[in-house]
Order: C-alpha cells, then sequence, then structure tokens
C-alpha cells in the first residue's frame, strides 16, 4: 500500500476541494492584472504541461466518436473556466461558486428525476436569489454581468461532468483528461491573446508566473488528481456530500485570502444551497443506492 493509498478517501476530496478554491482565490488576485482569458490561459498552459508529461497520453489510434467526446469535454472545460474566472472580476469568490454549483445541483436532480430533488433545486434556487442580492438592491445596481456569467459556468460545469465519465470510460487513467486540456486551452487562446492585447505584455512579470503556476497547481493538477485517486475507494454519495462544501469552502478562501466578507441574508442563501447540495448528491444518492447493498 502507497502513502497516499494510507490516506482516507473523504480527506483526499477534501483536500482536492479546499484546493480549488483556494486556487480560485488567488486567481481573483490574478484577473485584475491579465484579464480574465489571460489568467485562464496561463492557468491552463502550465496545467496542461504538467499533465502532458505526466500522462504522456497516445495522439493515434483513438476512434473519431473518442475525439468527440475528448473536444465536448475540452470545450466545456475551456468555456467553464472562462467564464468563472471572468464572474470573479464582477461577483465574490463565495458568490460566484455558489451560483455555479446550480449547474451540476440541476444536472443530478434532473437525471435522479425524484419530485423532491426538484424541490431542492428550487430551495437553491431560491439561495441564489438571497446571494446575489436580487432583493435588497435596485434592479439596475445588480450585477447582473457576474451572475449570468456564474450561471454559464455552471451549466458548462454540468456538461464537465457528463464528458468527463465519457471520457473516463472511452481513455485510459489521465489520457483523456490530458488531451481535453490541450482543446480546452486553445478554445480559451483567442481570447487570451485578445487580453494581452489589450492589457499589454508590460503585466506579464515574474510574480505572475508565479501566480499562474500556483493557480495551476491548486486549480487542475492537484485536485482532479486528489479526486481521482478517491474515487476508486468512494461511493458517490459520500463524494456529493463532501463536493456540497465547496460553496462554503469558497466563501472562507475569499473571506482569508481576499478579505471579502458576506452579509447574512447572503450566507443564509448559501446555506439553502448547501442543503440543497446535500440532499440532491449525498442523501438522495444514498438513499438512491440503498436497494443495491447487500442484505
Amino acid at each position: 500500500m502507497s502513502r497516499v493509498d494510507a490516506v482516507p478517501a473523504p480527506l483526499l476530496v477534501l483536500a482536492g476541494v479546499v484546493s480549488v478554491q483556494f486556487g480560485g482565490a488567488l486567481a481573483a488576485t490574478l484577473v485584475p492584472q491579465i484579464g480574465a482569458a489571460g489568467s485562464v490561459v496561463l492557468r491552463l498552459l502550465i496545467a496542461t504541461a504538467l499533465l502532458l508529461l505526466f500522462a504522456r497520453p497516445r495522439w493515434r489510434g483513438h476512434r473519431p466518436r473518442d475525439w468527440a467526446t475528448v473536444g465536448c469535454f475540452g470545450l466545456a472545460l475551456g468555456l467553464m473556466n472562462f467564464a468563472f474566472y471572468a464572474s470573479l472580476g464582477h461577483l465574490p469568490i463565495g458568490v460566484a461558486v455558489t451560483i455555479e454549483f446550480i449547474g451540476p445541483l440541476t444536472l443530478a436532480a434532473v437525471l435522479s428525476r425524484r419530485p423532491r430533488d426538484l424541490l431542492a433545486v428550487a430551495a437553491a434556487g431560491v439561495g441564489v436569489v438571497l446571494i446575489s442580492q436580487a432583493l435588497s438592491l435596485p434592479f439596475a445596481d445588480l450585477e447582473r454581468t457576474g451572475i449570468v456569467l456564474a450561471l454559464l459556468a455552471g451549466a458548462c460545469w454540468a456538461a464537465y461532468i457528463v464528458f468527463s465519465g465519457r471520457t473516463g470510460a472511452a481513455f485510459p487513467q489521465l489520457e483523456g483528461l490530458a488531451l481535453a486540456m490541450v482543446v480546452a486551452t486553445a478554445v480559451v487562446l483567442p481570447f487570451g491573446i485578445w487580453d494581452v492585447s489589450v492589457h499589454g505584455t508590460s503585466a506579464w512579470d515574474g510574480t505572475v508566473l508565479l501566480k499562474g503556476l500556483g493557480i495551476a497547481v491548486l486549480s487542475s493538477v492537484l485536485p482532479y488528481s486528489l479526486e481521482l485517486l478517491a474515487l476508486r475507494r468512494l461511493t458517490p454519495a459520500v463524494f456529493g456530500i463532501l463536493l456540497s462544501l465547496e460553496p462554503a469552502v469558497a466563501a472562507l478562501a475569499g473571506l482569508l485570502v481576499l478579505g471579502q466578507r458576506l452579509d447574512p441574508i447572503q450566507l443564509t442563501g448559501m446555506a439553502l444551497v448547501v442543503l440543497a447540495s446535500f440532499l440532491v448528491l449525498g442523501l438522495g444518492a444514498s438513499r438512491r443506492r440503498q436497494p443495491d447493498l447487500p442484505a
């Protein structure tokens, strides 16, 4: 047994959740310097290089259908990162992640087709209204751009989940992920070039590159690897419960790294989303799996 195998799988997932959210908080400090697209391209370039070096994927011998799957996976991955990073320029990270989480939450509820799960998603929708301050601010003062971008990131996150599973079934180990990262980088590269033309190359100093390396490791390489190892020993129910903590961890990262504080109404909305996530991805998944358990 390796040292990693000796670590409880839930701890691996929690470490991945913390890693990706603190990576997002670090990215929020980089976006004002080189733009959202530039930040995404920098992160993806470094993460892709690391994954290609580690996974060493085969470029030949794949069926056209498998390439189509990887292409859709990479497209969802690239757009998800671009939309989320762009939303960080308008919203606190805790708010952005909570709104984004509606994507996978809705996907889980639709696939389950249970009325209770649909009600949970409706409760999460109320939570999003609360954290977006739609009831307490004039309509003209709402950060509508940030909310739309976070919702777009959530939709891409749902697509990412679907095509991630298909890619994992079609390619061994991290091979499909490495190829998808190449596609994702190609998708956002034109936007990154445009960002460079707007912000100039003078902002790309050593500090920016170090932040890019940190974001690539914290937001891509480390969490993807930890989740892959954990899911070999973890039920989907437990994984869903742990994943439900993402909005809360994002709020904590925003507070510690960025000094972003949420008011009580926004925290109430976040609690609704976390509760709905627990019901749909955690408790609901556990009960759906119950008939498959041995007596």
